[in-house]
Order: C-alpha cells, then structure tokens, then sequence
C-alpha cells in the first residue's frame, strides 16, 4: 500500500492558506479518484481506495503542522504501514510558486511540520514532494506569510502544480521514487 501525507492546518481560517497546499493536493488527488475523507484513529482524515489497480490511504493530519509527526506514527502503527511507501506534500519557502521538488531525504529545512516526522518516525529519509510558495517579501513575516492566502497571481499558478503533483503521485504508484524524481525534477 502507498500512502501519501499532505500536510496542513485544520480549519476553516487555514483552508486557502500556502501552509495548507499539501491538504490541497489531497483534496485534488481525492476528488480526480473518487475517494472520500473520513475521520480516523490515526489523528487526521483518511481517503483510500484502489488507483490504477493498487490500494492508496491518503492522510490529512488533524493535529495541526507542529504536530503532523504525531498522525504519521499513529498511521504507521495502526496501518502497520511501511514507511518506505510514504510520501509526504507539503509547502516549501525555497521552491518557486507553480513549482514542484521530489526528494527522498534531508533535514526539515526550519519545516516543523517535517521536523515533527522526522521526530516521530526516527529519520530524516522519507519520500517528499514540496510545493512552492516561495519566500515573502524582505522584513515581512514568515509565520504571517505562511499562514496567508495565496495572491490571485500565486493561485492562477495552483492548479498546474497541483495537477503535476497528483501525476508524480500516480507515476510513483509503479516506479521507484528516485525514477519519480527524474521524470518530475527535470
């Protein structure tokens, strides 16, 4: 089984906000596949159900990004999931608006949401896909930044990453991760 975590605050206020982009690309993926989020054990909201032939769980965390570490340990243990088969979309200041980076390790990079992962599943190599939001203006705040709304310029861009994103998923459905990012990262 692959499953996939989108990172993102829940509620309403954080809906549209570029911390919440990895929740967008579920919610994209999850509507493209007909598959329907529930409330879980696993402190977040799961959709699964089979794509091109093989069962996916896509996990939305419920805890808040600080906390996102807490909802995938819970996964793995519930699901006896391996995490090998993780991938984990979220939102990265470094990448551009409209674009998309693979990687399969790091550090978390000052995201807490990654750092809360990393925390609870003991690594720092898991699969990642990070959207672009680029970095704010000089002076102004990242947390303000973060937890805005996209500009209606950034959001013309949303729909092509977030369909880009939903194909690297699908591609990584039956090839490697490392041929996932050189098909995507080029």
């Amino acid at each position: 089984m692959k499953w996939f975590v989108g990172l993102g605050n829940p509620g309403r206020e954080y809906k549209d906000t570029r911390h919440n982009v990895g929740f967008m690309a579920l919610d994209r993926f999850a509507e493209e596949w007909n598959l329907t989020f529930k409330e879980s054990k696993c402190k977040g909201w799961i959709a699964e159900g089979l794509v091109e032939g093989q069962k996916v769980c896509l996990l939305k965390p419920a805890t808040f990004m600080n906390l996102s570490g807490e909802a995938v340990r819970a996964f793995l243990q519930f699901y006896k999931a391996n995490l090998d088969d993780m991938v984990v979309i979220y939102d990265d200041l470094d990448t551009e608006v409209g674009r998309m980076r693979l990687r399969y390790q790091g550090s978390a990079g000052g995201h807490n949401g990654i750092k809360s992962i990393i925390q609870h599943a003991g690594t720092q190599t898991f699969n990642r896909i990070r959207i672009g939001i680029s970095r704010p203006q000089p002076g102004r705040s990242v947390v303000d930044y973060v937890l805005g709304e996209f500009s209606k310029e950034e959001r013309k861009l949303l729909p092509e990453v977030l369909d880009k994103t939903g194909e690297a998923m699908i591609y990584s459905l039956g090839h490697t991760f490392e041929q996932t990012m050189a098909k995507f990262n080029s």
